[in-house]
């Protein structure tokens, strides 16, 4: 699981800026994130892209939790500052884990029955990273 992990994480830091641009098209349009039409793109997009770059390196922390504490708090902070209500920023990280997934099955990256068991094992991995951003993000609203 493992290399499948790294190969999946490698390909989402590569192509960081598409996944980051793919997810701002989204987000913008959704009913579910209104907040963010008025938002800087390029602001949005710059952390979009760094927490894609960052994940491989949370993914492999000793400490998972405490090395996303830091990052998270810093985004948390950051939406809170723009006045990006709570369930918005919450479901904006959704959409963020979505269009990974997503643009990593438009470029075919898993083939085979295999690949398929070893994306879901290291997808399932990626969404506890996720989580704990939601756990963060929420601790910091409720300061």
């Amino acid at each position: 699981m493992q290399v499948f992990a790294d190969r999946l994480l490698d390909f989402t830091e590569r192509y960081a800026d598409k996944i980051a641009r793919r997810w701002w098209e989204a987000v913008k349009i959704s009913d579910r994130t209104p907040s963010y039409r008025t938002l800087s793109e390029d602001k949005y997009i710059a952390e979009s892209v760094s927490i894609c770059k960052e994940m491989k390196r949370m993914y492999h922390a000793e400490k998972t939790y405490d090395e996303e504490i830091a990052y998270f708090t810093r985004y948390a902070k950051m939406v809170k500052t723009d006045k990006v209500p709570l369930h918005e920023a919450i479901y904006a990280l959704v959409m963020l884990r979505r269009q990974m997934w997503l643009f990593a099955l438009s470029q075919e990256l898993f083939t085979g029955s295999l690949a398929l068991v070893q994306a879901l094992e290291s997808i399932n991995r990626i969404v506890l990273l996720f989580d704990y951003a939601t756990y963060i993000v929420t601790q910091v609203y409720g300061k």
